[in-house]
């Protein structure tokens, strides 16, 4: 069995989010990956699966599924080649560097980049390793969920799961987790930024939308369509997932609040889930009747996020200021 790249991650109880919901909050620090974020567990796993024999793998991101794929790559000793959006910031590019990627800039959103992905997988004999939509990056993903409830113990199961969307990768891998683990009873909550609404706009319509762009500053939740996957879980009766959406601002806010009282730093992608807790969201959804009043303890999952530094806090904050 090859050794795998992710770690297993802490699951720390927060006192202080405690205070906000009202019941005890888990957060599964991701961020504490190699990669800085949750994505090596599926890109990872897919590498292993997918690239053992390749001449080279290419991926498209604007930040974190390229540096877990650049990680990945620069374990197994193949060549990344990581097609990164013009939004991407100069940070991200300068990690993918140092992970020892050729980086190459095209397009303005995720979806341009993408598109030049899969040229370039087709016409120089590249592994594709897409960052969000495949059966065995979720699998990947799963696993976070197996360690939560081993961490747990036995007879204990969070009362819902807080999460962040971006193209529905770790959605559908907490719900493969949950079933894996025989919690599809427990309620998932699904954050999205103002913006970067494309998981919420598809629930609402009831069939899979595309967003005109993205106009939200989480650009790590920047897919302009959520997998098919994803919006299949969400019509599904079996389970419950609550689809929600924060500002840029409480996003933001949320990041500030963890760094100060958590004393970690997230991009604005995690701290859409964060601001669920901060901003009273979770405590609307039980004064409104859909989570339950006595909820069991809360796991947060806290996705991390690499492209984020105290720099780009500050140019964010003068940014959203305005």
């Amino acid at each position: 069995m090859a050794k795998h790249f992710h770690l297993n991650t802490p699951l720390l109880e927060s006192l202080s989010m405690t205070k906000y919901v009202g019941t005890s909050v888990y957060l599964k620090m991701e961020n504490s990956q190699p990669s800085g974020s949750f994505k090596i567990r599926g890109i990872g796993h897919l590498c292993q699966q997918l690239a053992k024999q390749s001449k080279g793998v290419v991926c498209s991101s604007g930040g974190n599924a390229g540096m877990a794929a650049a990680y990945a790559a620069r374990k197994m000793g193949v060549p990344a080649t990581i097609v990164v959006p013009s939004s991407s910031p100069q940070l991200v590019v300068q990690r993918l560097q140092d992970q020892g990627a050729t980086v190459k800039i095209t397009g303005r959103v995720w979806d341009d980049a993408n598109a030049e992905a899969l040229r370039l997988a087709e016409t120089e004999g590249l592994t594709y390793v897409p960052p969000f939509d495949h059966p065995l990056l979720w699998q990947g993903h799963a696993c976070m969920i197996t360690e939560v409830a081993a961490s747990l113990g036995p007879g204990v199961k969070p009362g819902a799961v807080l999460l962040s969307v971006g193209g529905g990768g770790l959605l559908c891998g907490v719900i493969q987790g949950l079933k894996d683990v025989g919690w599809t009873d427990v309620p998932i909550v699904a954050m999205e930024t103002v913006g970067a609404d494309c998981f919420n706009a598809a629930v609402k319509a009831g069939r899979l939308v595309t967003l005109d762009d993205i106009t939200s500053e989480a650009k790590c939740l920047g897919a302009k369509t959520v997998c098919k996957k994803a919006f299949e879980y969400s019509q599904s009766s079996e389970l419950t997932i609550i689809s929600e959406l924060v500002t840029d601002q409480q996003a933001l806010c949320a990041v500030q609040t963890f760094l100060d009282e958590e004393r970690v730093l997230v991009e604005m992608a995690c701290g859409a889930a964060l601001a669920a807790v901060y901003s009273g969201l979770i405590r609307g959804l039980q004064d409104e009747g859909r989570l339950p009043t006595l909820l069991g303890p809360l796991l947060v999952i806290v996705c991390g996020g690499s492209s984020v530094d105290m720099e780009q806090l500050t140019h964010l904050k003068h940014k959203l200021q305005t």
